[in-house]
């Protein structure tokens, strides 16, 4: 399949998506921006992917909220590399970032199916 072919069909995610999709890689563990993202890729069935330009910021930001620490360490090819882990507050985060997915889902389906 042409890289043109591939990424045809690629969703644009909802503003706040990206937040809750990130905190969910980082609740199966610790993981640096660029795992995070190819995470995000492969478990999408590469539907999703998620540029470089939106990830660090997001992971920035999250950071800023407490959601998530970071700390340098070294990566899978001996490069220097920020790792990011979920914390208490950002596992919370997440469980009110799901709830609010399944009703956003359920209004959706109700309103592509009328009464």
């Amino acid at each position: 399949m042409a890289p043109s072919e591939k990424y045809k069909n690629r969703i644009e995610l909802l503003q706040g998506t990206l937040d809750m999709l990130i905190l969910q890689t980082l609740q199966w563990g610790t993981q640096h921006g660029h795992g995070i993202g190819q995470a995000i890729r492969a478990n999408s069935g590469e539907l999703l992917r998620v540029e470089t330009g939106s990830l660090y910021p997001a992971l920035h930001r999250l950071e800023q909220q407490g959601w998530i620490k970071s700390e340098w360490k070294l990566s899978e090819n001996n490069q220097r590399a920020k790792y990011y882990r979920l914390t208490a507050a950002g596992k919370k985060q997440l469980s009110n970032e799901q709830g609010r997915w399944k009703l956003l889902v359920k209004a959706i389906a109700k309103a592509m199916k009328p009464a």
